[in-house]
């Protein structure tokens, strides 16, 4: 049978009009079985680097096996040298010298290794009614009463007076007891449920129950705490004053899963922004020799609570970085960074068809189309934007399609009701092109979110393109 010839306006609408496609329909076999199994490589990631210091340890062993070192601002490199520099063991910056001239300027790919979780207050221990508790205050944006619950995980580090660091992590290992934020029975909760939805759990109500057994001695007050603390002392050597230098936070216990049938996507906690700081870090590890711009990957923190403090990017250790790098290589710091660009590798919000009436169908992405590409972000009025140039989108757009990367672009929400902040804006403020790029999530913030594998794929493809 002859097959029937296109009109004009069909082939018309083919040569300029943008079309969407799923990336599983443009993919092919081969390279689905290739996401799939690079996916293996970021779950395993992101279920032992649930909070910033253990991303940092985790990157740099990984970076130190394929030949980088610590950077010394004294030395001169030469092109292929690759270097390290962790700020405060919370934030690290890894760099490919490139062939071209430092003065040339940098190709930078920055993303967070922070996300939403329950901090532990300074003092958080206290007994009531015989039962042990932590005093926690939430970092990030939250449902608080997405943490009631669910089981938690303790991760952190305390340091007592001598300097001494102690690393915790409870509740990920098979055997070890996990910790919960308790919530009332729908039977008794008839006042409860008349509080508005942000304040079904409050704050203060975000306490996380750890033990109930108490120390057996009638004359001893607080017979649980003193337990608890017991307990502490014996297996870490710590009192209770050593909670006080400590950071203690609370996440979602157990690792990332498949989710689905047909396991398309993956599960955990954390993929805002373990997903992109993932992907932009292997990609620089996995480039095949020398590129040719000097390759930058930026791991920051507090990006969630504003990016404020010396390990945020509105600090400047980012800044002094370039400077030191541009020193040891006869150029000026303020000139590399006029003349670099940057992807702010964060994700944004997927389409969730549950909830269609958040999001501008026109100007939101898609799972599974991709990675996604976003010019501006802020809210309402596009405060609190770096808002890339049209030039700098156009040169992003010519490196995906060179590169075979599959993209989309998006906004988060409707222009009344959407907003957010990236770190774009503070690398920007250093006169660097710079554009938000990262995957679509669904669930963001929850304590277990959703992202496809095409999609974690293609950021991968996207992070390998810039970065060459």
């Amino acid at each position: 049978m002859a097959t029937e010839k296109k009109t004009d306006g069909e082939l018309l609408a083919e040569k300029l009009l943008m079309k969407k496609k799923h990336a599983g329909l443009i993919m092919s076999d081969e390279e689905i079985k290739e996401a799939f199994d690079y996916c293996e490589r970021y779950k395993s990631f992101i279920s032992i680097s649930k909070i910033e210091r253990e991303a940092v340890v985790n990157t740099v062993i990984e970076a130190e096996k394929k030949g980088f070192v610590p950077f010394d601002p004294d030395r001169q490199y030469k092109p292929g040298d690759k270097v390290y520099s962790i700020n405060r063991g919370k934030a690290v910056i890894f760099a490919v010298i490139g062939s071209e001239p430092v003065s040339e300027g940098l190709n930078i790919a920055a993303a967070h290794i922070d996300s939403p979780r329950l901090d532990l207050k300074q003092n958080p221990l206290f007994e009531n009614e015989e039962n042990a508790y932590f005093k926690t205050h939430y970092y990030g944006g939250i449902k608080k009463y997405q943490w009631g619950t669910i089981p938690l995980a303790l991760h952190g580090a305390i340091v007592k007076k001598d300097g001494t660091v102690v690393n915790v992590t409870v509740g990920e290992d098979e055997g070890d007891p996990v910790f919960c934020v308790t919530d009332l029975l729908p039977h008794l909760a008839q006042e409860q449920m008349k509080r508005t939805p942000a304040e079904l759990l409050k704050g203060e109500e975000l306490n996380i129950l750890i033990g109930s057994l108490p120390f057996r001695d009638d004359k001893a007050a607080e017979k649980v705490k003193l337990a608890i603390i017991k307990l502490l002392n014996e297996k870490y050597d710590i009192d209770e004053g050593d909670l006080l230098s400590a950071e203690l936070d609370a996440v979602p216990a157990g690792r990332a899963k498949d989710v689905g049938f047909d396991r398309s996507y993956i599960g955990a906690y954390g993929h805002d922004d373990k997903v992109c700081s993932y992907t932009a870090f292997s990609a620089l590890m996995d480039l095949k020799g020398i590129p040719e711009r000097t390759a930058v990957v930026v791991l920051t923190d507090k990006e969630e609570t504003g990016s404020d403090g010396n390990t945020g990017l509105k600090s400047s250790y980012l800044k002094y970085f370039v400077e030191d790098l541009a020193d040891s290589c006869g150029s000026k710091g303020h000139r590399v960074l006029s003349k670099s660009r940057c992807l702010s590798a964060d994700v944004n919000a997927g389409f969730d068809p549950t909830f269609p009436d958040v999001l501008e169908k026109r100007n939101c992405a898609f799972m599974n189309y991709g990675v996604c590409i976003t010019k501006f972000t802020g809210a309402r009025g596009k405060s609190g934007t770096s808002d890339a140039s049209a030039e700098f989108v156009a040169e992003v757009r010519r490196i995906m399609d060179e590169g075979n990367v599959i993209w989309q672009t998006g906004e988060l929400g409707k222009v009344d009701l959407g907003g957010g902040g990236t770190v774009a804006a503070y690398i920007a403020n250093l006169d660097v092109d710079t554009i938000d790029i990262g995957t679509p999530v669904l669930c963001m913030h929850a304590p277990f979110e959703l992202v496809s594998k095409l999609d974690v794929y293609q950021t991968y493809k996207a992070f390998c393109a810039f970065l060459k």
